[in-house]
């Protein structure tokens, strides 16, 4: 058996706890612009609908709920209220769930 079989592989994570993370203290979200004029209504509540979804996923993703599965509607819910957000549409959960099946 060849030396190299016998060496451990390093795991994904190991290369990257030897180096510190560089985090801007304090945090200060980017500003906000307006969005464009002129677009129908509809447009506008899909584009909020996806940037809720989306901060969903990730708050999500950062409490430890990977798998779509283990997002129902009630997970969902209680991490929206528990990062200050109103409760989530059974629409917009669903595109929280699709959202994390789809990023794989």
């Amino acid at each position: 058996m060849p030396a190299a079989a016998l060496k451990p592989k390093p795991s994904p994570t190991q290369s990257t706890a030897k180096r510190s993370a560089l985090f801007d203290s304090p945090y200060e979200p980017v500003a906000k612009r307006p969005l464009p004029a002129g677009r129908p209504r509809e447009w506008y509540v899909t584009h909020n609908r996806r940037l809720k979804a989306m901060r969903l996923a990730i708050a999500l993703l950062d409490s430890g709920v990977y798998l779509p599965d283990q997002a129902r509607n009630e997970t969902i819910r209680g991490t929206a209220e528990r990062i200050g957000m109103r409760p989530p549409s059974d629409t917009t959960c669903h595109m929280v769930r699709a959202l994390m099946r789809y990023s794989r």
